[in-house]
């Protein structure tokens, strides 16, 4: 078997490490499905959304064993080691593995093949026959599927098994991820890179406004996560195509951290003082710097006069109209500055 590991497809660290099972102690084998939806995603992207999901509901991170995409890749989740949390009461004797399919989808032969080969590994591994299961079979539930569950029932018939490419990391569109490094000024950047200049990174694009895929961090080490919210930052430079695949240009680098040699240094964003600050009946000096920072930016339409340290309709507009402008706080038009607002603004 050829099983793409959790450091290759980016795997955040274990919530908790979830306990060790002897393989003498798996008796079951469980085959999944994602539910009621179709799966758009392809490559790494899918274990990552997998991953997001089970973290939300508090487990360690992903609760499969395993995950089959359709075109044959094998992931690990909890691998062969690992309790899973994929059945409850079957978490120890089972070893849980998705295909990756949703509602009416039709199972590949490649993803039907890879999760055989799977199921035999298993019993290689374990020196025995283990029983095939649905999830449905361990518990009360539609999982998975009825194309599935027949495939279970019939004893699991696939064809030969071919490991396929390996996909990289893919999103929902199926473009894929770049991943390669450049060194700039002696230091490295780009996927697999580390060290405090990463984090630097990261952190520049979290104040310029480009961090909506961090799910935390930004940490030393980095990963497609940076690549993702670097690129966002070089279309907003114009860059396209090629120009834009998320890993840095000098150019690039030097307008993200404004601190290289010939390059003036950024001011600080001032620090947001709470949102109470702001709204009718309010009257401070961060009003006003708010309201001389909107007019530097090109917000300040609504200003008969001032701005001043009094809180006017006109300084809540002339917000909405800032908000309005970034796409980062389009959902939230509202005229009152909160932490993101502020951080965009002065930034």
């Amino acid at each position: 078997m050829q099983i793409i590991s959790r450091a290759k497809w980016g795997a955040k660290p274990w919530n908790g490490t979830p306990a060790t099972i002897p393989l003498s102690r798996r008796t079951e084998f469980f085959v999944h499905y994602d539910g009621g939806t179709p799966i758009t995603r392809t490559g790494y992207s899918i274990m990552r959304a997998i991953e997001s999901e089970h973290l939300g509901n508090g487990w360690s991170g992903v609760g499969y064993n395993f995950v089959v995409d359709q075109a044959g890749n094998v992931y690990e989740g909890r691998g062969w080691s690992l309790q899973g949390a994929h059945c409850p009461n079957h978490n120890v004797t089972g070893i849980g593995v998705q295909i990756a399919i949703g509602g009416s989808q039709e199972p590949s032969a490649n993803a039907l093949a890879a999760c055989r080969a799977l199921y035999e590994e298993a019993c290689r591994k374990t020196g025995r026959p283990l029983a095939k299961r649905g999830h449905k079979d361990g518990f009360a539930t539609a999982c998975p599927g009825t194309k599935l569950y027949a495939w279970v029932q019939a004893g699991m018939p696939a064809g030969t098994y071919q490991p396929a490419p390996d996909p990289g990391g893919s999103t929902g569109s199926g473009s894929a991820i770049t991943r390669y490094q450049i060194t700039i000024n002696g230091l490295t950047y780009g996927y697999g890179a580390k060290g405090s200049h990463v984090t630097k990174v990261g952190q520049a694009l979290v104040e310029r406004g480009f961090g909506k895929h961090y799910a935390s961090g930004p940490g030393p080490t980095w990963t497609d996560v940076d690549t993702q919210n670097y690129a966002d930052f070089q279309k907003s430079l114009g860059y396209s195509g090629k120009a834009a695949d998320g890993v840095p240009g000098e150019d690039s680098l030097k307008k993200l951290l404004c601190s290289l040699p010939g390059q003036a240094t950024a001011k600080p964003v001032p620090p947001f003082p709470g949102t109470s600050y702001f709204g009718p009946g309010t009257n401070n000096s961060h009003i006003t710097i708010l309201g001389k920072q909107l007019v530097k930016r090109g917000f300040g339409a609504h200003y008969t006069s001032g701005p001043g340290p009094k809180w006017t309709d006109s300084d809540r507009q002339n917000v909405a109209d800032f908000q309005r402008s970034r796409k980062e706080l389009r959902g939230v038009p509202d005229g009152i500055p909160g932490p993101l607002t502020w951080r965009l603004l002065f930034s």
